[in-house]
């Protein structure tokens, strides 16, 4: 952080810490607590919270949200990690071969390392598993383990996932928002330098090996880009869009809002990579860029479709005839 006291004329140069506190252990050791780890439950908790109030409003009783976002933060997590684990991020030598030599670092989450693209891609696996929980049974066998376990009444939903999903869009861009400042504090995800007012001092431990030539870079004059910060408010504008539109598009359809966060956040991700240089390339491109420009055209095109293609009455009725037509 770089603060100028006007008054003095003095320049403030903050570098902040990864570590929030520490756990004192019994051994005189400590265990310390990251703020990226607090800021990324924090920002799972505030979008479930949206996403309940979005429940509640719609007439969804809010306990499938939280109920719901026990697996979607496993599998969610599960996700993020695979996609690290195969990412090749440059400036750095822990990529995918690194993992390849080292397997069971794959499951040392401490050492940081989550991708958004595979925490949403398993959240919404995750959802879709517990729709499909709760439209089972009581007398199905994982019902019946269930409430002998927890001593609970199972009752069956006929709640559609992405209904579900649909609910927590806007609370995954706050949630987005929030977790992106974790990148702050571990001076990461910043971009190239920069004489703009707002651009931030990243000390010579964090700096990404193209920037480490201290006397072409020097610490205390040499700014960056704040990446993180370009994406958290680019989140915070697709959450205000979806809410907005949540309430005002009488003609959405459930999976309309999913759709349309790929489109925002696939064209946020893919103006934001411009300032990575430590992006993961494919060929030469950036592979956030081409997954964002893939979501933003495949959201598109399904979204057009469900508004302006043919109705589920007008296929059925259109394969019937074909039926009707080979049986002659």
């Amino acid at each position: 952080m770089h603060l100028d006291i006007f008054n003095k004329g003095v320049t403030v140069d903050f570098f902040p810490s990864a570590i929030a506190f520490s756990i004192p252990l019994p051994d005189g050791g400590s265990y310390p607590i990251y703020w990226y780890g607090i800021l990324i439950v924090i920002g799972a908790l505030v979008g479930a919270y949206v996403a309940a109030l979005e429940a509640r409003r719609r007439g969804i009783d809010p306990d499938h949200v939280w109920n719901a976002l026990l697996l979607a933060l496993i599998f969610g997590v599960i996700g993020a990690r695979l996609y690290h684990v195969i990412s090749s991020p440059r400036g750095s030598n822990i990529g995918f071969d690194y993992y390849l030599a080292n397997p069971m670092e794959i499951l040392n989450f401490r050492q940081g390392g989550l991708g958004i693209y595979g925490a949403v891609a398993g959240g919404i696996l995750g959802i879709f598993l517990y729709a499909r929980l709760i439209r089972l049974e009581a007398e199905e066998w994982l019902p019946r383990l269930l409430t002998r376990v927890f001593r609970f009444e199972w009752q069956t939903v006929n709640l559609s996932a992405l209904r579900l999903i649909d609910l927590g869009a806007p609370g995954l861009a706050i949630g987005q928002a929030i977790g992106r400042w974790g990148n702050f504090f571990n001076q990461e995800l910043y971009g190239y330098t920069t004489d703009l007012p707002w651009g931030i001092p990243i000390d010579a431990l964090h700096r990404l090996p193209m920037f480490s030539d201290l006397t072409q870079y020097p610490v205390e004059t040499t700014r960056f880009h704040p990446t993180f910060l370009y994406e958290s408010l680019w989140s915070v504008g697709v959450a205000i869009a979806l809410l907005v539109i949540a309430r005002r598009w009488q003609k959405a359809r459930s999976g309309d809002l999913i759709l349309l966060w790929g489109i925002f956040y696939g064209l946020g991700r893919f103006l934001t990579e411009f300032q990575r240089p430590d992006a993961w390339l494919i060929s030469g491109i950036a592979a956030a860029q081409l997954i964002g420009i893939a979501l933003v055209v495949i959201c598109g095109v399904a979204l057009m479709y469900r508004h302006t293609g043919p109705s589920k009455a007008q296929v059925a009725a259109e394969r019937a005839k074909q039926r009707r037509h080979r049986s002659k």
